[in-house]
């Protein structure tokens, strides 16, 4: 299975640069794998098309501001860092730009100074392990001085609303540098709406890391290694799907952080409590155990989240779908539109 199977044509004009007004009025491809057939509405109908025993698995990652801008105290010149994983207290490994320019004993002054950084290793290849220095809480200065980490095809700078809407709202578990985009087009009406109608909801815990900005480089899909993602399940969640599951409900995953989540933690279809990490790369051929819908966005070409959609339908369905946006003016990407696959 070659990475051009995974490929498309997108002009630029489709990728979405900021978010609708209100969350629930992007657009929404409904998907049937069984009749092969396509419906276009908007988010807040999706009751409309869920299955009356559905269970809405979410995740309740929430980003972190992990985007720091600083300068080397040496020589003043500018430095970006990206939080990419605590690796010790207060030591981090992180993506920086650019690196070339940076050494082992490098000091960088991040906001002011309130938050300094020292490079203590600088692998050959990859990113570098700093240690920070500061006086305080370390989330709280996060809050102050770094930035929400956009994605690069959005090709400005945060602002204060992409704080509250490059974020679900829902989330509560911080950890995570990129947002499990699926999720920011429910409300917390929309939400009410759905458990009023008997579709209920259970919660999970993905850490989206840098896996989610990195390439493909291999050209056999099948070589690619996933980085790994910290995944929470508690008991009672475990308990709330596996008892939904035997009730004869559709588990529908919000996203594809919960494709991977489920299917990681699913021992013979059932849901075990978990906290550790995965590495799980879903490519077509995949055996699915543990989801039967999926809400998701539209995803970059040759990306493993594209290779998962696709996995979960079939490459030449997937295919024609984004056809299909395209034509019908879909916005992509983070803060673009969403399909549900049935």
């Amino acid at each position: 299975m070659n990475l051009t199977d995974f490929d498309y044509d997108l002009p630029p004009d489709r990728i979405a640069q900021v978010p609708l007004q209100h969350r629930d009025a992007s657009r929404l491809m409904i998907i049937d794998r069984g009749t092969r057939e396509f419906h276009h509405t908007h988010f807040s109908k999706i009751g409309d098309y869920l299955p009356d025993s559905s269970l809405l698995v979410l995740n309740d990652t929430k980003v972190i501001p992990a985007r720091l801008i600083g300068n080397k105290l040496e020589t003043g010149g500018r430095i970006e860092l990206l939080l990419i994983e605590e690796k010790d207290q207060d030591t981090w490994e992180v993506l920086a730009k650019p690196r070339r320019s940076l050494r082992v004993g490098t000091e960088i002054e991040l906001g002011d100074g309130i938050l300094k950084a020292e490079v203590i290793a600088k692998p050959e290849e990859g990113n570098c392990i700093v240690q920070f220095v500061y006086q305080g809480v370390l989330s709280e200065i996060l809050a102050e001085v770094g930035l929400m980490p956009l994605p690069p095809y959005i090709r400005r700078s945060p602002n204060p609303d992409d704080t509250l809407r490059y974020q679900s709202v829902y989330a509560s578990s911080d950890g995570a540098i990129a947002a499990p985009t699926a999720g920011l087009h429910f409300t917390k009406e929309l939400l009410y709406q759905l458990n009023c109608s008997g579709i209920e909801s259970a919660m999970l815990t993905l850490h989206v890391g840098i896996g989610t900005f990195q390439p493909v480089k291999v050209e056999n899909v099948k070589n690619h290694k996933m980085h790994a993602e910290y995944i929470h399940i508690t008991e009672t969640e475990a308990i709330k799907i596996c008892n939904a599951r035997e009730e004869g409900k559709t588990i529908v995953a919000i996203g594809t952080t919960v494709v991977r989540a489920l299917e990681t933690v699913s021992v013979d279809g059932i849901i075990k409590p978990f906290t550790g990490k995965s590495e799980l790369f879903i490519y077509p051929g995949y055996q699915f155990k543990a989801v039967d819908a999926l809400v998701t966005n539209f995803h970059l070409p040759k990306s493993t989240l594209l290779m998962l959609v696709s996995a979960f339908a079939d490459i030449q369905l997937i295919q024609c779908a984004y056809k299909e946006a395209l034509l019908h003016d879909y916005r992509f990407f983070s803060y673009g539109d969403a399909m549900l696959i049935l």
